[in-house]
């Protein structure tokens, strides 16, 4: 029986640093600027070991379940008891590329669906009028990989995600008809039944090509989002508490809190899967979460432009009742070291922390622990295709039955792999 219907992904891009954030460690804060040294040859993506390196937040402990929070994200740190915590995760590369596809896909290799493509083929539409899944870039541009983040791969391919850019006078593109047009509703209403019987011959002659389907299917939709999407994407009847909340009303959270605003109202209307990210692959000076320089500055501006919009969508959605059938899911593709790289940290796929909030999650737990560093997975070493049949299993789908024949191999999200958390579900 699902205990969810729906997902907001929250996906963080350039690698988070987990010992700035969320997994506390008493013992980096002791050793700070001792050689590191583990008794192991340490190999890294682009530096050597420096030595130990405390974060330069404060850590405090939060709520009834006491989790020790970094002073960076002080207003996550206020939703602690709804938050399921995975200490364990790791990835198996330290690309930044092949990682992201990793946690999307299960694979780091490209061509393989993306989980939001799965959610849509398995489960289908809860609306007509709106994509089953909706992808809200950063405004900057977009992560490593580009939109190969949200392809249908070998799916369907009206499963993959639709593009939607909520800060452009035209979030879809064509959504609205050129200024002084000719175009009015009954020719637009016209044209459309006309295009839809070439269509229906054009398939006629054509039939299993999945490709004209979605082309077909993407044309009914885009006259549909005529419709819904301009009121789906309208914040402006939010109260200004609520666009206060989200922290439209600073400078530094007005995009990420827009987005995740609009995630909520897409939800609200229907959509099954809405993927919001934050940090774009566009250089310098940094525009995403991967700290090689400067931690401190790089980290620090990230982390509040995400901290407050993200707090604010499990406050709000548990205030509108949404949050109990509602998986929120907050991940980055690996962590960082806790040695110094200058002012900063280099990659670290041994361990990193992903979070979990609603859909028969429990809140105030910690699954799984990185060593006393933070540099390796101890206990409970958490995978992403074990994330994904945990989301998988609370949206009612056994991850091992949700299969697609191709090129001979019956494929899956959780490729041959994956094992349900059972003790961080209900």
């Amino acid at each position: 029986v699902p205990k969810a219907t729906r997902v907001i992904q929250l996906f963080m891009s350039g690698a988070v640093s987990h010992v700035d954030t969320f997994d506390y460690k008493p013992e980096l804060i002791k050793r700070h600027d001792q050689p590191f040294d583990t008794g192991e040859k340490i190999e890294l993506f682009q530096s050597d070991p420096g030595t130990f390196f405390k974060s330069p937040w404060d850590w405090k402990q939060h709520g009834e379940s006491g989790k020790w929070m970094s002073g960076l994200v002080p207003h996550l740190a206020s939703c602690v008891d709804d938050m399921s915590f995975l200490h364990a995760m790791k990835a198996t590369s330290n690309v930044h590329g092949p990682a992201t596809f990793m946690q999307n896909s299960g694979f780091v290799l490209p061509g393989f669906p993306s989980m939001g493509a799965w959610v849509s083929y398995g489960l289908g539409n809860l609306t007509e009028n709106l994509p089953a899944f909706v992808v809200l870039p950063d405004t900057r541009g977009f992560a490593p990989n580009g939109p190969a983040n949200w392809s249908a791969g070998f799916l369907p391919a009206a499963t993959q995600g639709t593009l939607i850019r909520p800060e452009r006078p035209d979030p879809v593109y064509d959504l609205f008809p050129p200024k002084e047009s000719f175009i009015n509703a009954k020719s637009d209403a016209d044209t459309r039944e006309l295009l839809r019987q070439f269509n229906e011959n054009h398939r006629a002659e054509r039939e299993g090509d999945s490709r004209l389907d979605a082309r077909i299917q993407s044309y009914e939709m885009a006259a549909r989002l005529q419709l819904s999407a301009p009121e789906a994407l309208d914040i402006s009847k939010e109260s200004e508490a609520t666009k206060n909340l989200y922290g439209l009303d600073e400078e530094i959270t007005h995009d990420f809190g827009r987005n995740c605003l609009i995630a909520r109202r897409l939800l609200e209307r229907g959509t099954r899967f809405v993927q919001v990210w934050s940090g774009a692959d566009n250089g310098f000076p940094r525009r995403n979460w991967d700290s090689h320089e400067d931690i401190e500055k790089d980290h620090g501006d990230m982390g509040r432009s995400m901290d407050k919009p993200a707090a604010a969508l499990i406050k709000d959605l548990k205030a509108l009742g949404m949050l109990d059938d509602t998986i929120v899911v907050w991940t980055t593709e690996f962590g960082r070291m806790p040695c110094r790289q200058g002012a900063g940290r280099d990659h670290n796929p041994e361990a990193f922390t992903t979070w979990v909030a609603g859909g028969g999650f429990k809140g105030g737990t910690t699954y799984g622990t990185s060593d006393e560093f933070g540099y390796k997975t101890e206990e409970d070493t958490t995978y992403c295709y074990d994330l994904h049949a945990t989301m998988l299993h609370q949206l009612g789908i056994d991850h091992e039955r949700l299969t697609y024949h191709h090129n001979g191999i019956d494929r899956r999200l959780t490729n041959v792999s994956g094992h349900v958390i059972k003790k961080i579900i209900t």
